[in-house]
């Protein structure tokens, strides 16, 4: 089955996308954006803020309730060269959690900007913290694939690595912005209701959110749920391979609540993100492999990239959930943690997600794959419309709400 979706052309999944469309810059009230709409048959124009007049009172709106943090960290060498370091993902400690509260060192696996100028050495940088000075250092421990490791250490024990990111580190705002992070980034790329440190990009679907939007939801009878993915920065990854199979896909670690997966049986769901989908989609295929005895005997349980063209799936949604429950119970959990390599591709059956509201993507990109796999041969149509009819694109643009029947997928 690998062989079969693997062999789709990545050049068949493009489009022009002039540099003009790109936004800069969010509107400057989050759900006056456009919202194109379409159901299965047709397209329609929409603003954002009529969200709730487009979905079905009782659906089930889940969110990524992540947290962006300042990943970028910047230290000029003596000689005036500036490196750039983007913390990727916690090494040690691996969990974000222990490894953001650190007051000790920590290692992250890092990008390096202006590699060729840091050959050796430590580099240091200055920061102010609740006005008193510090310093941060940063030494290169080894390469880890695409990236290296980085052992941080700064010289304050009462300051966690959270603060000194916070108070040190620039907003990881995506390339294609072609712009600096300035303060206006600290809040507009930054969903209202992120709570949990861990992504270096934002789940962009979430910012055209507003506290009057999710009130009026509320009061129409949607309820909300959250489940948390931190979103790595494989998710602005171009596919590079002319093949999807030879694409290897990045990994995000994801956490559920107990009682997120309980409110998910029996539900219409709508996910706000592409994020939202990869985890609630991870999650069928987590039941499964425990039912089957697939599950690592240490370690968090994973979602192998092909795993879904290969395992079958051949489990009731709601029988895979319950196989969870019962996991979380007989292990004492409150909350389930696991990582995913999961890639969507035309093709792919949905188990969980009926609705999704997600941004524009990047032409050749894993993610407007995602979109196709979800919206068929309509993806194009819909694409199409957007360039003709004026749509922002990317993480500050505009958004969709795809609301398909069944047989239109």
């Amino acid at each position: 089955m690998k062989e079969l979706y693997g062999n789709i052309r990545i050049t068949d999944y493009s489009y022009d996308l002039p540099a003009e469309r790109i936004a800069k810059y969010p509107m400057a009230e989050r759900d006056h954006s456009r919202l194109l709409v379409w159901d299965g048959y047709s397209i329609t124009d929409r603003i954002f803020s009529d969200l709730p007049d487009l979905a079905d009172p009782g659906d089930l709106l889940v969110f990524n309730d992540t947290r962006v943090i300042r990943a970028r960290l910047r230290f000029r060498k003596d000689t005036g060269a500036v490196i750039e370091l983007f913390c990727l993902e916690p090494h040690m400690p691996p969990e974000f959690g222990s490894n953001l509260s650190s007051r000790s060192s920590v290692e992250w696996k890092c990008l390096i900007g202006n590699l060729k100028r840091w050959k050796q050495g430590v580099l240091v940088s200055e920061f102010i913290h609740n006005g008193c000075s510090h310093n941060l250092s940063a030494e290169r421990m080894g390469a880890a694939g695409d990236s290296f490791i980085v052992r941080f250490t700064w010289d304050a024990e009462d300051i966690s690595f959270a603060e000194v990111l916070e108070t040190m580190g620039h907003m990881p705002i995506p390339p294609y912005l072609g712009r600096d992070d300035d303060e206006s980034d600290a809040a507009s790329y930054q969903t209202l209701y992120a709570r949990h440190n861990g992504s270096v990009a934002a789940p962009t679907a979430g910012l055209h959110f507003t506290p009057a939007l999710l009130g009026r939801l509320h009061e129409k009878g949607f309820e909300k749920s959250e489940i948390t993915l931190h979103v790595s920065a494989g998710t602005f990854r171009p596919v590079k391979s002319e093949l999807i199979c030879d694409h290897m896909m990045h990994t995000e670690h994801f956490f559920v609540s107990l009682e997120t997966l309980k409110r998910l049986r029996g539900r219409k769901i709508t996910a706000v993100g592409t994020t939202t989908v990869r985890t609630l989609e991870s999650l069928y295929w987590l039941g499964l492999s425990s039912s089957a005895g697939r599950w690592p005997a240490r370690g968090i349980p994973f979602v192998s990239q092909w795993e879904p063209y290969e395992a079958g799936g051949g489990m009731d949604v709601e029988a895979a959930i319950d196989q969870l429950l019962n996991v979380m119970d007989h292990r004492g959990l409150e909350v389930l943690e696991a990582r995913t390599d999961i890639i969507i591709v035309p093709g792919y059956r949905f188990r969980l997600v009926e609705n999704m509201i997600t941004n524009f993507h990047q032409p050749r990109s894993t993610l407007l794959l995602l979109v196709a796999a979800f919206s068929g041969s309509a993806w194009r149509d819909i694409y199409d419309h957007a360039l003709s009819s004026g749509y922002r694109f990317l993480s500050y643009g505009d958004s969709m709400l795809l609301t398909p029947q069944p047989q239109t997928r």
